[in-house]
């Protein structure tokens, strides 16, 4: 090995004990360091080295390199700028509102908590340290196969990149990087939309909520038979519900994170059915908690329910009576089902779910509604026997006699 002939800008490294150092033949496992240099930068010729197990990798990554920075593609830099200091600087900006959405919108707390929440959960061990010019595509690719053959679900994949998605794309608007690794990073296909939740069937609503403790049944049966969200429950006041007329009416949420409260998502409000048996269980709440105002849920009107502590409340009462375990995100798809099921129209349901748009509903949903192919070809028969009827007429006008 030491006396092999290597490529220009390409050098052989062996490790401290080997035996070459000494003019032996080579006893250890060397690797190979290539570099390039970007002679047209202003402050002068700036190197940038990588190490490489084999001289052929050393090779193709600095024939890649020089190509990269011909084109303009990557500037050769001596950064130190780690992977975590430009996920921590894009939470910075997030929160200050510097950072923002394609449509020039601030994140939510709950983007910027989900950054957050997946660097420190499978990234920052990972490559926390990785300086931002030595992570590259390959080793984004490698780490998502292995995501994906450890049996990570395509979704939680997606939502794991997303804080070098976010990062990496600040970066290059503001000039810091050229390219971003995750071009091009290909991700498990994720199952089709409303395939993959089956929430549990019509007639086990029943028993879902008979299993629950009698002090959440109420916030139960509003999850599954109003559709709200998590937040939108815990806002939820008196002073909103009309059980007389049978609307709840849907206009603020409480961000647990934040301690605060907020307009709903996409602060969109809205108006969602309450029906008999929804309006039953209110009631019974309403003579348990001698409340008539200030928030339906929680210890007190003005201190917000604990939706976790309720869900483990609502996971012991399940599990004793072998009831399949469901959250309210679940419901909020169950709710959907049963709508639908009831002959609801994709329009009104979009309504009482708080798409932004009923494509979002018919994404989710459209497959509960089943299409009237019979009535449909049908009707294009009859079109047709009319419409020949009505030619065969022009053709001979003595025959309509």
């Amino acid at each position: 090995m030491a006396g092999a002939k290597l490529s220009p800008g390409i050098q052989v490294r062996h490790g401290k004990a080997c035996a070459t150092r000494a003019g032996c033949p080579c006893d250890c496992a060397p690797t190979f360091q290539a570099w390039v240099t970007d002679s047209r930068r202003e402050k002068g010729r700036e190197k940038v080295y990588r190490t490489f197990p084999t001289k052929t990798a050393a090779k193709t990554w600095r024939q890649d390199m020089l190509v990269a920075i011909r084109r303009g593609e990557v500037a050769a830099t001596t950064t130190t700028l780690t992977v975590g200091d430009l996920v921590t600087e894009w939470m910075d900006a997030a929160r200050s509102g510097q950072a923002r959405t394609r449509g020039r919108k601030p994140f939510s707390g709950g983007t910027i908590r989900s950054v957050e929440q997946n660097y420190r959960l499978r990234i920052k061990d990972r490559f926390g340290k990785r300086r931002i010019d030595r992570l590259s595509l390959t080793d984004l690719q490698e780490w998502v196969d292995e995501l994906d053959a450890s049996g990570l679900h395509a979704s939680t994949i997606e939502t794991t990149v997303l804080p070098l998605r976010m990062a990496y794309r600040r970066a290059k608007t503001r000039g810091t990087i050229k390219v971003y690794p995750t071009d091009g990073l290909e991700l498990p296909q994720k199952p089709v939309r409303g395939v993959s939740r089956r929430p549990p069937a019509a007639e086990d609503v029943r028993d879902l909520l008979a299993s629950v403790p009698t002090q959440d049944r109420a916030a139960w049966t509003l999850y599954v038979l109003a559709g709200v969200r998590r937040g939108e429950l815990a806002g939820l006041r008196w002073t909103d519900i009309d059980l007389d007329a049978g609307i709840i009416h849907v206009e603020q949420q409480y961000k647990a994170a934040e301690g605060i409260f907020d307009a709903t998502k996409g602060r969109r409000t809205r108006t969602v059915p309450c029906g008999p048996t929804v309006a039953a269980s209110l009631r019974e709440h309403r003579l348990a908690t001698g409340r008539r105002h200030g928030l339906v849920f929680g210890e007190n009107g003005t201190r917000p329910l604990d939706t976790t502590r309720m869900q483990e409340r609502a996971d012991e009462g399940w599990k004793t009576s072998g009831v399949a375990r469901v959250t309210p995100h679940v419901c909020r798809h169950l709710f959907a089902t049963l709508m639908a099921a009831a002959g609801t129209p994709l329009e009104r349901l979009s309504r009482y779910m708080g798409h932004s748009s009923i494509a979002v509903t018919w994404d989710n949903y459209g497959h509960l509604f089943p299409g009237d192919e019979a009535a449909d070809a049908n009707l294009q028969e009859a079109f047709l026997a009319d419409r020949l009827v009505r030619g065969t007429v022009r053709a001979n006008p003595e025959s309509a006699v």
